[in-house]
C-alpha cells in the first residue's frame, strides 16, 4: 500500500505547485491553460507570502497532488473560513485517497485556526460530476453556482 502523506509546500517547491496548478487549468479549460510561466511567477508570490496556505501531497516521496487554502471572511460565515481555492491530483494517483488527505489537511487547518466553514467552488456539471460527488461525500452541501467577473 502506498503512504500518502500531506506538507506544507515552501518556497522552493514552487515549481511542483506551479505544475501541478497548471494541468489542473490545462483538465479545466480544455487544453488551454495560460503559459506555465505566468502560472510559475504567481506561485513564487504566493509561496512568499503567508496568507495562502499551500499543502503537497506525496506518496513516499513523490509529489502526487497540491490544494491551495485561503482565509475569507464574511458576515453570512460568521467570520473567518477557509477556501479551496485548487485542488489537483495526478491522474495515475486518483482514487487513492490523495484528495482525501488534503481535505483532511484542509480541517485540521481550519480547526487551527478556528474557522466555522470551508468552502470550494466545484467545476461545471455535468462534465465534473466526480469532483462535486466527491465533495458531497466529505459532508460539503451544494449551495448553487459560484460566479466570476474578471476586472
Amino acid at each position: 500500500m502506498i503512504k500518502i502523506s500531506v506538507q506544507a509546500a515552501q518556497d522552493k517547491d514552487v515549481a511542483i505547485v506551479s505544475s501541478f496548478v497548471h494541468a489542473l487549468l490545462d483538465e479545466l479549460s480544455g487544453g488551454k491553460p495560460p503559459a506555465i510561466e505566468g502560472v510559475t511567477e504567481v506561485a513564487e508570490v504566493i509561496l512568499a507570502g503567508s496568507s495562502v496556505i499551500t499543502a503537497i501531497a506525496y506518496a513516499d516521496d513523490d509529489p502526487v497532488g497540491v490544494m491551495t487554502l485561503n482565509e475569507c471572511a464574511a458576515i453570512y460565515a460568521g467570520g473567518k473560513f477557509g477556501e479551496i481555492s485548487e485542488l489537483y491530483v495526478r491522474p495515475d494517483m486518483r482514487s487513492q485517497g490523495v484528495a482525501q488527505q488534503l481535505l483532511d489537511h484542509a480541517q485540521q487547518e481550519a480547526r487551527a485556526r478556528g474557522w466555522k466553514r470551508i468552502e470550494v467552488g466545484a467545476p461545471s456539471q455535468p462534465d465534473w460530476h466526480r469532483t462535486l460527488n466527491f465533495y458531497l461525500r466529505n459532508g460539503f452541501d451544494e449551495v448553487g453556482p459560484r460566479l466570476r467577473r474578471l476586472v
